[in-house]
This record gives structure tokens, C-alpha cells and sequence, in this order.
């Protein structure tokens, strides 16, 4: 819990500086990939590193805002992987649906992730052995659970704000009757932790900096974040920093590859 608590600690450090900035004009720059970079990133990046870096100063750090920093994991295969702004483009829109994401891999597992919301002031937050949390503005803690959905009843599906794709109306369509949630960042992957959806499909791409940390919460909370195969969803080679489609689950008895389709 000591080491949990401990990165809850830098992840509020990191989504603060990210704060001052968002309360003020900020610069927008391109990547190469196309995709946005502000000075919150770049600050936030700097704050996790630096802090982890004297936590664990052995292990190696996966960041997105330095790809070309890491060189692989240590001798046990764990390392640290951090998108230090999930949902930048959250950030520019200013809906506050952004986090910063914190997760602690071993094996192809993550074994520790922490979600902060910055805006909204709430942290997910979770470790192999302890379970999984949420602590909301004033500091209050309660252990989450993932719902379990009853045959009949309406499916609450999440859904990226930014990031619909073209393949998610054809899983809805099989699924049924349901309702669609959409929201930013993973925060997708803690409103089905906390039992507030049932399912969030991802069938388009993502990064193993977006998934990481969130994916920790889901699994501790009873859950389950699996590829279109059936496979959990892996961290094993970091070398490949994309993730396949995926699918985020609470506890139900659909057959969620044979549902989405295994060419997907």
C-alpha cells in the first residue's frame, strides 16, 4: 500500500502542474504521429519521471512524451509506463476529461496503476493483492467494484469522445439494447471499474500508455480488459508500443470476442 500511495502522491503533483496550465493560454505543438503536445505534457512528463526516477531508481520508465529514453525493461521485466496527459485532446477542448495515468508492468501484467482526474479531482487507483480504489475530492476512499450486467436489462456502454470509429456501431447493433456514454481518456476504463458501465469496446488504436494503469483498476475491481481473441490485453513487449482492438468488461455472460468479431 506504502508504494500505491506513494505514486497516488506524484500522479496529484503531476495533474497540479497540468492544472496551472489549463488555467491558462497554452500552446499547442504536432508530434510526428499528428497527434497533439502542450506544455502540460511536457511538464507533467518531467514531474513523474524525475519523481520515480528517485522512488526506483533502477527501474526503467516507459514515458510517451520519451519513447526514445527507454531502453527496455529491467532483468525481472518490469518497468514503469506513464502517459503523464491522457486525453490531450480533452485538454485543448477544456472538458476537464483528462487524466494522468501511472502503471507499475511486470511480467505483461500490470501490478499497480493510478488514474488521476485532475479537473474533476478523483483518483482511481490499484494494486495487485490490495484491490481497487476511488478517492474523490476531500480525500474520501472507498473500494470499487465492477457491475454484473443481468440478462434483460440495458447495456451501459462507454465510448471515446474523440475516437468513435467506424466499428463500434456494428458491435452495438449485436449487442442490443443499450445506452452509450461517452467520455474521454481512460476514464473510460474506471466508469466500468467502478460499476458505472458495463462495457467499453475499443476498437481502434490505442497505446500502451493509455491502457495500462486504468487496465490495473478494472482487474482489481473484478473486471477484465481482453483482445479480440479472448486474450488479456499485454504489456509484454513494450518494444510494440500499440495495442490490438480490445474490449474492457465487467462481469456478464456474453462472449465478447465472438461478439466483436475476431477479424476485427
Amino acid at each position: 500500500m506504502k508504494l500505491l500511495e506513494e505514486i497516488e502522491v506524484i500522479a496529484r503533483e503531476a495533474g497540479a502542474a497540468i492544472m496551472d496550465i489549463y488555467a491558462k493560454e497554452f500552446s499547442v505543438q504536432e508530434k510526428e504521429d499528428k497527434s497533439p503536445l502542450t506544455e502540460a505534457d511536457e511538464a507533467a512528463h518531467s514531474i513523474i519521471t524525475a519523481r520515480l526516477a528517485r522512488l526506483l531508481p533502477m527501474l526503467p520508465i516507459l514515458s510517451e512524451e520519451a519513447v526514445e529514453d527507454f531502453h527496455g525493461m529491467d532483468g525481472t521485466g518490469s518497468y514503469w509506463l506513464v502517459d503523464p496527459l491522457d486525453g490531450t485532446k480533452e485538454f485543448i477542448k477544456r472538458n476537464g476529461e483528462f487524466t494522468v495515468n501511472i502503471a507499475l508492468i511486470k511480467g505483461g501484467r500490470p501490478l499497480l496503476g493510478v488514474v488521476y482526474a485532475p479537473v474533476l479531482d478523483v483518483v482511481y487507483l490499484a494494486a495487485e493483492g490490495l484491490g481497487a480504489f476511488k478517492v474523490v475530492a476531500g480525500g474520501a476512499r472507498a473500494a470499487i467494484h465492477v457491475a454484473t450486467h443481468t440478462e434483460g436489462s440495458l447495456w451501459r456502454v462507454v465510448g471515446s469522445r474523440s475516437h468513435a470509429g467506424d466499428s463500434l456501431p456494428v458491435l452495438l447493433a449485436r449487442l442490443g439494447s443499450h445506452e452509450l456514454i461517452a467520455m474521454g481518456s481512460s476514464l473510460k476504463f474506471c466508469l466500468v471499474a467502478e460499476g458505472s458501465a458495463d462495457v467499453y469496446p475499443r476498437l481502434g488504436l490505442t497505446s500502451l500508455w493509455d491502457t495500462a494503469a486504468a487496465h490495473c483498476v478494472v482487474e482489481q475491481a473484478g473486471g477484465g480488459v481482453i483482445r479480440l481473441t479472448g486474450e488479456p490485453l499485454s504489456y509484454a513487449d513494450p518494444s510494440v508500443t500499440l495495442n490490438p482492438f480490445f474490449v474492457v468488461h465487467g462481469k456478464s455472460a456474453v462472449n465478447w470476442p465472438e461478439l466483436a468479431g475476431t477479424n476485427a
